[in-house]
């Protein structure tokens, strides 16, 4: 059979017609073996021993010239030119998976591997009980969370669902559904407000300690609303990080103000260990949605899970505290 590369070459293989019958199953075994990071778990996947699971990744790179795994005593790794390869047998893999669900129909079972992203903290705090629900429905299933507070590329990261916690999609070419709405707000503990006082206009944030998150598009500024008019505030931070549970710790010890969403501070707001203010300024309301590429066939497993989060946060569970309450009305817009 004719090499696949030649040695040496950065791996590409179109799987298209010129692609035979054996080529197309030794990526599909690459790509089970590389989802369960075991040869004989991949290798079970398809109905296979371990010893031909291993045959046949071992003759795929010897006609691809190059190393796909780094293979040691407890884990198995991927090379650069195994990367490659994978983003291509793990799309068709995946079709395979599809095309098996649809010519099943709905009443098959549900099987395979479901990657999710979420937020660090979201995650932590409420993906546990739904991801149990859905690994209950569907015994043969088996979910990856990924947490991340980066806005990761669902694609390059072969994300199937994510958990998005912002004011809109950034991506407009992702499918979103709103799982429930939030707001963010200012909050710092007692002990900070008995030391510094409290702010009652976002003017006064000049004088006040702020406690930043970098990942934000525009770090220095705060943004509020009044009466429908909507303004930016610089802030100052003598700390700042990536991560929003450091920034709730932070502001929990008392190191100044912080603006995170409600879902993150509800028990501390309804235990007392932080307290709200500026609450007369409305800050940004944020949707949680869930998102996932676009298809002309949404895959079952995915529109499984969509339709339970869906369900399990129609009533979210950090809405019990006064954070959640209508902000009252102002009249002085001015910062």
């Amino acid at each position: 059979m004719a090499p696949l590369a030649p040695p040496g070459a950065s791996v590409y293989l179109s799987c298209d017609v010129s692609a035979s019958t054996d080529d197309v199953l030794s990526l599909l075994v690459f790509a089970r073996v590389v989802e369960a990071k075991s040869f004989t778990a991949g290798a079970a996947r398809l109905g296979l021993s371990k010893s031909v699971a291993s045959s046949r990744i071992a003759q795929l790179e010897e006609r691809l010239g190059t190393r796909l795994l780094l293979r040691t005593t407890r884990r198995l790794s991927l090379t650069a030119d195994g990367l490659a390869l994978y983003e291509q047998a793990a799309r068709m893999a995946r079709a395979a998976d599809d095309a098996a669900l649809l010519g099943a129909g709905d009443t098959a079972e549900l099987r395979g591997v479901l990657r999710v992203n979420a937020p660090i903290t979201f995650g932590e705090l409420y993906l546990a009980e739904p991801v149990a629900r859905y690994l209950e429905a569907h015994p043969r299933m088996r979910v990856e969370l990924l947490v991340s507070d980066r806005f990761e590329d669902l694609v390059a990261e072969r994300v199937d669902v994510a958990v998005r916690i912002s004011g809109k999609l950034r991506d407009s070419t992702l499918v979103g559904r709103k799982l429930a709405d939030d707001r963010s707000l200012v909050c710092a503990a007692p002990s900070y407000l008995a030391r510094m006082g409290t702010p009652q206009t976002p003017a006064e944030l000049i004088h006040h300690d702020c406690l930043r998150y970098t990942l934000l598009a525009v770090e220095d500024e705060w943004r509020f609303k009044a009466d429908g008019a909507s303004f930016a505030v610089p802030v100052s931070a003598r700390f700042e990080a990536a991560n929003g549970s450091v920034l709730r710790s932070a502001a929990l010890a008392g190191m100044g103000l912080v603006v995170l969403p409600s879902f993150m501070v509800a028990q501390d707001l309804a235990a007392g260990a932080l307290v709200e203010v500026l609450r007369d300024f409305s800050f940004v309301q944020i949707a949680v949605s869930a998102v996932y590429a676009p298809a002309r066939v949404v895959p079952r497993n995915v529109r499984a899970f969509v339709d339970l989060l869906v369900a399990h946060f129609r009533v979210p569970p950090w809405r019990t505290g006064p954070a959640e309450t209508t902000p009252r009305r102002r009249r002085s817009v001015a910062p």
